[in-house]
C-alpha cells in the first residue's frame, strides 16, 4: 500500500538490548515514518538507531533523559508527532514480539477508519508460557465489564494504531497508564470518549533470553498497578462513565465495521 502522510509509528524503548536495531530496520525498510522514543536506556542499545536516524529521513530519534514507563515514552512520542503533522500512530513493542508484516493491513484498517483505535488481537505461538494466556483472561473479562459489553478481545496486546487527539486528550494530562497499565487504560478511556475499537488478528512472537527476548515487567508491583486501576476505573464507570458510554455503544451498533465484527448483519 502506499504509505499514508497521515500516519507514523512509534516504537518505545527501554534497554531492549541487541534486538532494537533489526526491529528498527525492518519497520523503517518500507519507507513507513518512524519515531523510536528511547525511555531513559542505559545499555547503549539506542547508538545504532540514532547513527541509523543520520542516513534515513522518515526515521527520527526521540530521548528521554530518564526512565518514565512505557506510557510516558508513548504519550512523548504521541506530542511529537501529533506537532508534526501526524494524525494517527501505530505502537509497536521494539523487541520484535510484534509483527512488522501486520504493519501495513493495521494502517489500512485504521485509515478506512479514521475514528477508530485499531486493536490488535494476539495469535499466540505454541511456546507461549501458560501464566501468560490465564493471566490476561482476567483482565480481559474486567475490561468486558468497564466497557458494559464486547469491545476489545485483548486488552494487554500492544499492537496497535491510535487517532492522536483523542488519545492525549484522554490520557495526556492524567497521572496514569504512564507504564504497563497504558494499554488497558487507553482502551478504556479512549472507548469511554466514543472511539469505537475495532479488532484486528495479528501475530505475536514470544521470546526467549537466549533469542535477545527482555522483558522490564514486575510480576508484584505491576500486577499490583493494574488491580488498583482496574478498580478506579470500575468506581468512575459506576459513578460517572455508563451513560455516556451506553451511548457511545448504541453508535457503535450503527457502524458497518462495528456491526461486521460482531456478526450484526447477514
Amino acid at each position: 500500500m502506499q504509505v499514508p502522510a497521515t500516519h507514523l509509528i512509534i516504537l518505545p524503548s527501554y534497554n531492549t538490548g541487541r534486538r532494537l536495531a533489526s526491529v528498527v530496520t525492518d519497520v523503517a525498510a518500507p519507507g513507513w515514518d518512524v519515531l523510536v522514543v528511547i525511555d531513559g536506556s542505559t545499555d547503549g542499545s539506542e547508538l545504532p538507531v540514532v547513527e541509523m536516524a543520520g542516513t534515513i529521513p522518515h526515521l527520527k530519534v526521540l530521548r528521554c533523559p530518564k526512565n518514565q514507563g512505557k506510557g510516558a515514552a508513548v504519550l512523548e512520542g504521541a506530542r511529537v508527532a501529533l506537532a508534526r503533522g501526524f494524525t494517527h500512530a501505530l505502537v509497536m513493542d521494539s523487541d520484535g514480539q510484534h509483527p512488522v508484516e501486520s504493519v501495513a493491513t493495521f494502517i489500512e484498517a485504521s485509515s478506512k477508519n479514521p475514528n477508530a483505535m485499531i486493536i490488535g488481537q494476539p495469535i499466540f505461538p505454541a511456546n507461549t508460557p501458560r501464566e501468560r494466556l490465564h493471566g490476561r483472561k482476567l483482565s480481559n473479562g474486567l475490561v468486558r465489564l468497564e466497557l458494559l459489553g464486547r469491545g476489545v478481545n485483548d486488552v494487554l496486546f500492544g499492537f496497535r494504531v491510535y487517532p492522536l487527539a483523542p488519545l492525549l486528550a484522554a490520557l495526556g494530562d492524567r497521572r496514569g497508564g504512564r507504564r504497563y497499565d497504558f494499554e488497558t487504560e487507553a482502551a478504556v478511556r479512549l472507548a469511554w470518549a466514543g472511539v469505537m475499537p475495532l479488532n484486528v488478528p495479528a501475530p505475536v512472537r514470544y521470546l526467549t533470553r537466549e533469542e535477545g527476548g527482555i522483558s522490564h515487567f514486575h510480576y508484584v508491583r505491576d500486577n499490583a498497578r493494574l488491580v488498583i486501576m482496574h478498580v478506579k476505573l470500575l468506581f468512575e464507570l459506576a459513578l460517572l462513565r455508563w451513560p455516556a458510554l451506553l451511548r457511545h455503544r448504541r453508535a457503535w451498533k450503527k457502524n458497518p465495521a462495528w456491526a461486521h465484527q460482531h456478526n450484526r448483519i447477514p
